[in-house]
């Protein structure tokens, strides 16, 4: 099977008491819709999160309304096209099995078997420890046995911790405190991978080549499992605008091929009046792109199996303009110079790590001012290779163990640069930095101001007003050792902000200049004292992307792209193929309407956009915008290749081809 590229992704979420499921299917007029969107690649229910089965089932729960074998007739048709499909199977959710055996049910640790909000979809799970393991097992048999399926999407994998009888048995014998929850919810961890070992090795066993996802399993623990990954992403559906980027540059590294799963929906899963606008459905497919992940888009199947047209002229016009790049797109990888890396916890579930809403909060903060400022980059965790990168960027709170000690030793010894922050480089236990002497500073415990002001050295000032700065964050107390740089010092407020049982200290001007560190530098390490990019995903404090852009300059002089013309809002990156490199240009804005959601509606235009491409020692041949191969002019100039876009709107492809 190759790895799909045009996907389309269907739930079909369909209620016991729906009474004509499929009544009005006609297979042959889906597909068509399939083929006229260029799909290769199609999910679609074999059973969903009500426990629905939607094929002639011998073990599991056909829905009672449905009169024939639709799963059957919907593979069987992409087969015939040579449009590939897997069957979906919700397996942490199947509530009418749960109603027929509450024994196969997670008992939650409040003691529930269903949690009081019954509106939740998530209000009652399946525990993989019944008997409900080895019926889940019986019904891939069935799929993957009689079916023509390209795979297996395993959705509602990760369930929560459950002590029920089974559980609670197995913790005991193995030396689990089931009392403890970060104990519980490591056990819990455990016995869901070992849940996908048994899918995973019995679908292998019954067809080679099988395309295996499991859905809220973390991707680095799928290495050995699943074949390929998907990251679901609905930005008005409670992701955001921040989830994708973070993602992207993090899967992308894990050595399979990746999809960006976005959808149609306005609100989220299942809203079936809602529709996306063009442009803002057009630049979560671009994004996904742009960061060499391909792309699939969800829909919701209606039961009765009426052909919602709206949505498949949607993902046509998507589509078609977008799929006229594919020669630029197929094989494509990301080119980057800075690995920002991501703080232990980040991609493992809150469960396990409480300090994974913090350590995420960075990366995103990290993230979301690299891309403002136009960088190249990847996300790396603490199990990827940190090596080819000219910077690392250590967001706030990576500490040090002996393996990360080795990959910054390494890193400097070929010649890199690190930008640290805050507690970035101090020791697992936080008690001092491991490489002192490199970052240049000791640590004297946590920074009593409340705020803390900045105030920049002439090298630090540009672009930055005249004043002191707040950083809107905390952070550390640190000493510069001698022959340390101190590029910027913490202004103290008059008092921090307190009670004091009379009054509330609100108002808190700066007072004095300490003397006290805020940025320093030592060689090839710059480091920031406060927590800058937590600072910046809460409050977006542009003075505080200037000093970080100020710092880069200093560390990373000859970045991969420069760019004139190019808003902040605007995204770009860059990546290559044998003998050349694409520069993806975007320019969208999600705009905030009302208290929950980010819209885009229409892409944005610009003119004369000068892009400038660092050499890195390839010769150029020709520059030209795809997929129209539109010859653009271009210079050579100090170590860059130099062309203009005269026009853009919304998204241009810059293709550099080279000898």
């Amino acid at each position: 099977m190759h790895n799909p590229k045009w996907c389309l992704f269907f739930d079909f979420h369909t209620m016991p008491a729906c009474p004509d499921v499929g009544a009005k299917f006609d297979v042959d007029a889906f597909v068509n819709h399939l083929k006229a969107c260029r799909v290769d690649y199609v999910v679609f229910p074999a059973r969903c999160n009500l426990g629905m089965a939607y094929y002639n089932t011998k073990v599991g729960i056909r829905h009672p309304s449905l009169t024939y074998d639709l799963f059957g007739k919907i593979s069987e048709a992409c087969a015939a096209e040579g449009i590939a499909i897997s069957a979906y199977i919700n397996c942490g959710l199947s509530h009418e099995e749960a109603l027929l055996h509450r024994d196969w049910t997670i008992l939650f640790p409040e003691g529930y078997s269903y949690k009081p909000n019954r509106m939740s979809h998530f209000f009652r799970q399946m525990c993989y420890n019944t008997a409900y393991g080895d019926h889940l097992l019986e019904m891939i048999r069935e799929v993957v046995t009689q079916y023509p399926i390209s795979g297996l999407f395993l959705d509602c994998f990760y369930t929560e911790p459950c002590v029920g009888v089974e559980c609670i048995r197995e913790m005991k014998r193995l030396g689990y405190d089931w009392k403890d929850p970060k104990q519980l919810a490591k056990y819990n961890h455990k016995k869901i991978i070992r849940m996908a070992k048994r899918i995973a090795d019995t679908a292998n066993s019954l067809k080679q080549n099988l395309l295996l996802y499991f859905n809220g399993l973390p991707f680095e623990d799928q290495q050995d499992i699943g074949t390929y990954l998907e990251y679901e992403c609905l930005p008005t559906g409670g992701w955001g605008y921040e989830s994708l980027p973070v993602y992207a540059r993090y899967a992308r590294n894990l050595g399979k091929p990746i999809v960006n799963m976005t959808g149609r929906f306005h609100r989220g899963w299942g809203d079936f009046g809602g529709i996306r606008t063009e442009a803002s459905l057009e630049y979560d497919c671009l994004y996904g792109l742009a960061n060499a992940m391909r792309i699939t888009i969800g829909d919701h199947f209606h039961p009765r199996g009426d052909i919602n047209r709206a949505v498949f002229t949607l993902v046509r016009k998507v589509y078609s303009k977008i799929q006229k790049f594919e020669p630029w797109l197929d094989g494509a990888k990301a080119l980057t110079d800075i690995a920002l890396v991501a703080p232990k916890p980040t991609f493992q579930t809150p469960a396990i790590d409480e300090d994974q809403p913090r350590c995420m909060e960075a990366v995103k903060g990290a993230t979301r001012m690299l891309c403002e400022l136009k960088m190249q980059f990847d996300i790396v965790s603490d199990t990827l290779s940190w090596d080819g990168y000219r910077l690392l960027v250590l967001p706030d709170r990576v500490l040090l163990d002996d393996d990360a000690v080795t990959k910054i030793n390494a890193h400097l010894d070929a010649g890199g640069r690190i930008l640290a922050s805050a507690w970035s480089g101090l020791d697992p236990e936080e008690e001092q930095f491991v490489l002192s002497d490199e970052w240049g500073v000791t640590f004297r415990g946590n920074d009593p101001y409340d705020p803390a002001y900045l105030l920049v050295s002439p090298l630090l000032a540009e672009g930055l007003p005249d004043m002191p700065l707040d950083f809107y964050s905390d952070g550390t107390k640190v000493e510069a050792l001698h022959g340390t740089e101190v590029l910027g010092e913490i202004v103290a407020p008059y008092y921090n902000r307190h009670w004091d049982g009379e009054h509330g200290f609100v108002y808190t001007p700066p007072d004095r200049i300490t003397g006290q560190p805020a940025v320093t530098r030592r060689g090839p390490v710059a480091y920031i004292t406060r927590a800058i990019f937590t600072g910046y995903h809460h409050y977006a404090y542009v003075p505080m992307r200037q000093l970080v852009s100020n710092l880069l300059q200093i560390l990373l002089p000859d970045p991969m792209i420069k760019v004139q013309g190019v808003p902040s809002f605007a995204r770009i990156t860059v990546t290559s193929q044998t003998n050349r490199r694409m520069v993806h240009l975007l320019s969208y804005v999600p705009e905030r309407r009302g208290p929950n959601i980010d819209m885009i509606e229409e892409p944005i235009a610009l003119r004369d956009v000068q892009v400038s491409l660092r050499l890195d020692g390839r010769l150029p041949k020709s520059v030209y915008l795809a997929p129209d191969r539109k010859e653009l002019s271009f210079t050579i100039e100090n170590g860059y290749i130099k062309t203009t876009i005269p026009f853009h709107c919304g998204y241009s492809m810059v293709v550099f081809e080279e000898r």
